[in-house]
């Protein structure tokens, strides 16, 4: 089976758990210490090996990427969240997770980097990942996203079903942990942690974790060695969903002539990139924090334009305030707008600010 012809529900169980760094007893000598990580503020968590919860051998080698993996790429396992929560319990998924994916998709091995359980195990999924992790220059090519995903990212993959479930703190501290480690060995910028649902159409990793991703940007942000604050979300080529809207609507604010569809494709990508020479930024068609700042724009009550419609389109679909996008910030916009700031601890001023588009698009 192809790796872009599988069902929803196959895509969602391809993935790793992350589980709380520190309370992950290594197995029979493998993993890694809870040393710091060479010049980086972030620390190792221990990792079971995929020997320790008896993987199966690869039915074929897996691909080996001489490059570092440019982001990262959350899941859940859209599996039960009735489950034990000690180690045994976490290789057991470990090991069902891999039949899945050789029995059920046909692949060679697991799909995703690594596993971890809802109660803090971290294991490696894909055989050869944590030995990639430890060198920091090359990683093993997952099949957990789709092109060009799987060959550019890291797939983390969460124990359980997140939609309208909250994850519990263990996995979320896990995950935290195994995200910076990840993005200090790969030099992965902050911005650049997605969730599956912003390559495919897939409800993963499910709202409840997906609403935690801009705290795992936050923490790579500090393990990076920069002060604690809010970072702006990324996005890039094969991206989907609000956010590239948001691109898109501000695009044709500067006179980029763009379709709002949702999708960053190629023509996407080519009109960011001139966007970027424009401006005098790197032309890599990477939504990263310098382009932001360039690409959003200050709005008030009175404005009629696209990145109004950006606004209004954010607030009504992302953020459960319903408005009528039409571009023009009348009365009932500026109140949504405050109504919003309000509930992100921001000042509402029913204005909008770069702090008030960082958290529209987060």
């Amino acid at each position: 089976m192809s790796e872009n012809s599988i069902s929803r529900r196959s895509l969602m169980r391809g993935g790793i758990v992350v589980g709380a760094a520190g309370t992950v007893a290594a197995a029979t000598g493998v993993g890694i210490s809870m040393a710091e990580t060479p010049g980086t503020t972030a620390k190792a968590p221990a990792i079971i090996d995929a020997a320790a919860w008896n993987a199966r051998k690869p039915s074929s080698a897996s691909e080996k990427l001489n490059s570092q993996p440019h982001y990262i790429v959350v899941h859940h396992m859209a599996s039960t969240n009735d489950v034990g929560e000690d180690e045994a319990a976490a290789k057991d998924i470990a090991y069902r997770v891999q039949g899945w994916h050789m029995d059920g998709n046909g692949w060679n091995d697991s799909g995703q980097q690594f596993s971890v359980s809802r109660g803090g195990h971290i294991m490696e999924g894909r055989q050869g990942s944590l030995d990639a992790i430890k060198d920091g220059g090359y990683f093993m090519r997952g099949i957990h996203a789709g092109k060009p995903a799987n060959s550019e990212s890291i797939g983390i993959e969460n124990e359980g079903t997140y939609s309208e479930v909250e994850p519990p703190e263990t996995l979320v501290g896990g995950l935290t942990e195994l995200v910076c480690y990840i993005a200090t060995q790969y030099n992965i910028p902050a911005a650049q942690v997605y969730g599956h649902r912003d390559f495919m159409n897939t409800d993963c990793p499910g709202t409840q974790l997906y609403m935690r991703i801009q705290e795992l940007r936050t923490a790579i942000n500090v393990a990076h060695g920069n002060e604690e604050g809010p970072v702006w979300a990324g996005s890039r080529l094969g991206t989907r969903g609000e956010r590239v809207k948001s691109v898109q609507y501000l695009l044709n604010q500067h006179k980029v002539t763009t379709e709002v569809d949702g999708s960053f494709g190629e023509l996407t990508d080519a009109n960011v990139k001139k966007f970027q020479g424009d401006k005098g930024l790197v032309q890599d068609g990477i939504i990263g924090p310098k382009t932001w700042a360039k690409l959003n724009v200050e709005l008030k009550q009175g404005d009629k334009n696209d990145a109004v419609k950006g606004v209004q389109s954010q607030l009504s679909t992302n953020h459960g305030i319903p408005t009528t996008v039409d571009g023009d910030f009348g009365p009932t916009t500026k109140k949504n707008v405050a109504a919003f700031q309000e509930a992100r601890g921001l000042k509402a001023t029913g204005a909008v600010n770069a702090a008030t588009w960082q958290l529209l698009v987060a």
